[in-house]
Order: structure tokens, then C-alpha cells, then sequence
């Protein structure tokens, strides 16, 4: 009792002294402590968690991927709505793609990561208003690299040996697809440099962008494609003086196979027997091989022909057609009158008609007469510009002798 009278007149001397500041009514009180600043008061830890990578199979949807990890559908399709919500375009997921569920020691689900690329991912969190998701990107860190080698057995295998990907080998490949043959021409001794984009997430090294100059060596014969992007025109490649590496035609219909049999007015036939022409080039490929137009043009016919077996036939302009025999199956969508565009699969390699082997029989007629594909010399691109060329060729010189300084023969 006597504590709580000497507090009462402790209180009443502090309001007096307050009366005679001239402060009545404002009572001056710290701040109130804040959660973590509040004495005695403890801030719960987050529970431990764990998250496990989730290996996606091809065909695989994100419910079929969640459900086979234990996730009850309803906690699926929430997640799912987070991810859609949060701008994630799940319609196809590939096996390459990063998935991860964290759960917490007990097993329940409180977060799901998905990464379509190295350069977007998004997260999906439990919280208390429900699952939620953000986006999150990478932006690429690019260096410019040189890669070189001489083929010994085959341009793939020597490229590989050099650290390149599969993707760069067809890039450095269509650069020159149109003045080399790397089916028939390709040889041992044959060189090769390039400088290439790499693109990192990180340090991490991702793939290989686009090539800026490239040069292949073959027979004493050089082959120079630099990459320019006009003004006007869409990105491509060039000879130093400023001259299109795409032509109407490709050289060949396939890539990385071999030729088994020449255009000829004299082989020996090996079913009907005697002595007839070939007036085509046959290329030996595994049943299933990819075969390209080589040009864009029309479709003429499509399907089976006799002892050609599948058939397709294109015509071009400038009165050229092609006809691509013995095949396994046509490519997606492929009938007669419909377009087609220069390396477009219009087929697939297979052994029908008269055949003894899987292969491809490859013709070029022109006004309705076969020529020989290897040697026709087809209709070149469009130059650069004149407004353009000397922009151009100091762009090309720089970039050669960058290359000739990094990759030295």
C-alpha cells in the first residue's frame, strides 16, 4: 500500500513539472519497441526445409510431374494457377528444364522452382493468402571466342574434339551450304576457325551464340562468311566483298552423309541389271535421316511413285525442279501444291521402290532436262548494298584479321 501512495505522488510531481514547461497534456514516451527489439520476445526461426531436383520426362506436364512427386491435386493445381498467374507458359515442358520442390522436414510442399532456360526460372512460395510466384531472369554474359581444327575423319567429330556443340556445327555448316558440299567435298586435311559468341549464366558456360566470322579450308580453296546485319535487310553472311553466301540452292539435301553413287549416263543397275543412267546423286543415311529443299518453291508431288517409292517432287523458279526418291515418309503437312521453303524437311530417308538400301536419290532438272547438282551453278543472293558495302568491308576486314590474330593456321 505504502509503494503504490509513493508512486501516485511521483506521477503528480512529473505532470507539475510538466505544468510549469509549459508542456500540459503531452505526455513524452519512447517509441514502442518494435517485434525484434521487444524484450523477452523471440522471433520464430523458419522451419528447416529440404528441396529435391525432379527429373522431367519427354511428354511430361507440370500436374503429371507434381502428382508423381506426392503433391494432392489440389495443392497441383494452386501451384499452378501461381505459375500461370506469374506468366510461366507451361503447355510443354522439357526434360532439360529445371525443376525443384522444397518441402519442409514434415513433407509438406512450400515452394516449387521451375526453370524452362538458364536465363528465365520462375518460384512459386506457399504464404498465407495461398501459393504465390514471381519471375525471375538472367541476363547473358557474352565473350567472344575462337574455335579451330583440322578434320581428319569428319567435320562433326573435329568440331567436337574443339568444344563445339552440336547447334554450331550445323550453324558453321549452312554458312558455306550453299558453295560447299560437305557431304561429297569434305576431306582430311580440311581447316577451319571461327570466332563465335559464348554465353554464360554466371560463370557458368550455357552455349554458343551467334558466329561473327568463319573461314574453311579446303582443296586450297577459302571459304570466308563474315555475319552483318543491314539496315534494311535480315541478319546473314557475306564473302569479304560484301557478296551473299545464300544461294537459291543448296548444295546438298543432307547433312553429314556420304555420296554412294554419281551422276552418270552409264551405271550398272543394281536390280533391273544392264547398263543405265543415273541421272541423279544417290546419298547413303540411316532410315529416318532429315532430307531438306534444297530451294523454296512448290510442291508438285507428294507420295508414292513406282519404283521411286515416296516421292516428292518441287518445282522452283528460274525452271528449276527437284525430285527426292526412295523416301521413308514426307515431312509435316507435305502435299501437292503446298509451299515450301529452302531447308524445310520434306522427307524422311527410307529404302521404298526399287531400293536396295536405305538412301537418298537426289535430282535437279532444269527446264526439263537433269543436270548434274554438284556442278550446276545456281543463282546467288543479293549483294550489300551500295549505300552499305564500305561500312561493310571495313567491318569484314576487322573481323578477319581478328580471327587470323586469335586462330592463327
Amino acid at each position: 500500500m505504502l509503494a503504490r501512495v509513493l508512486i501516485l505522488l511521483s506521477l503528480s510531481a512529473c505532470m507539475l513539472a510538466l505544468s510549469a514547461s509549459g508542456l500540459t497534456g503531452r505526455l513524452l514516451l519512447p517509441p514502442p519497441a518494435t517485434s525484434a527489439e521487444t524484450v523477452g520476445v523471440v522471433t520464430p526461426a523458419a522451419p528447416p526445409t529440404r528441396a529435391r531436383a525432379v527429373a522431367l520426362r519427354p511428354g511430361d506436364t507440370l500436374t503429371g510431374a507434381l502428382r508423381r512427386e506426392g503433391l494432392d491435386r489440389r495443392t497441383s493445381n494452386d501451384v499452378i494457377a501461381a505459375l500461370v498467374e506469374g506468366g510461366a507458359d507451361l503447355r510443354r515442358l522439357n526434360p532439360r528444364d529445371t525443376l525443384e520442390i522444397t518441402r519442409t522436414l514434415a513433407g509438406d510442399p512450400v515452394a516449387v522452382r521451375w526453370e524452362p532456360s538458364p536465363w528465365l526460372g520462375y518460384a512459386a512460395r506457399a504464404t498465407e493468402a495461398g501459393w504465390q510466384a514471381r519471375r525471375s531472369e538472367t541476363r547473358p554474359r557474352v565473350s567472344v571466342a575462337a574455335v579451330q581444327g583440322e578434320v581428319t575423319r569428319s567435320l562433326w567429330e573435329t568440331m567436337e574434339r574443339a568444344g563445339a556443340s552440336p547447334a554450331l556445327v550445323v550453324d558453321l555448316v549452312e554458312i558455306f551450304a550453299s558453295d560447299f558440299d560437305f557431304t561429297a567435298d569434305t576431306r582430311s586435311g580440311d581447316r577451319f576457325r571461327l570466332l563465335v559468341e559464348e554465353r554464360y549464366a554466371g560463370d557458368t558456360f550455357v552455349d554458343h551464340g551467334r558466329i561473327l566470322v568463319a573461314q574453311y579450308v579446303s582443296d586450297g580453296r577459302v571459304l570466308t562468311g563474315v555475319r552483318w546485319e543491314g539496315r534494311r535487310a535480315r541478319a546473314g553472311y557475306y564473302d569479304p566483298d560484301g557478296r551473299s553466301l545464300r544461294k537459291s540452292f543448296l548444295k546438298s539435301p543432307l547433312e553429314f552423309t556420304r555420296i554412294t553413287s554419281g551422276f552418270t549416263y552409264a551405271r550398272p543397275h543394281p536390280i533391273l541389271g544392264g547398263v543405265r543412267p543415273h541421272l541423279a546423286i544417290d546419298y547413303a543415311a540411316p532410315v529416318g535421316t532429315p532430307v531438306r529443299a534444297v530451294a523454296d518453291g512448290h510442291v508438285l508431288r507428294a507420295g508414292w511413285n513406282g519404283g521411286n517409292g515416296i516421292q516428292v517432287h518441287l518445282r522452283h523458279r528460274s525452271g528449276y525442279e527437284t525430285v527426292y526418291n526412295h523416301l521413308a515418309r514426307l515431312g509435316p503437312g507435305l502435299r501437292a501444291g503446298t509451299r515450301v521453303s529452302q531447308r524445310q524437311v520434306v522427307g524422311y530417308v527410307g529404302a521404298t521402290g526399287l531400293a536396295t538400301g536405305p538412301h537418298l536419290d537426289y535430282r535437279v532438272a532444269r527446264h526439263g532436262r537433269f543436270v548434274n547438282p554438284l556442278s550446276e551453278k545456281f543463282i546467288p543472293g543479293d549483294p550489300i548494298g551500295a549505300a552499305e558495302r564500305d561500312d561493310f568491308r571495313d567491318h569484314a576486314r576487322t573481323l578477319v584479321r581478328r580471327l587470323e590474330a586469335a586462330a592463327p593456321f
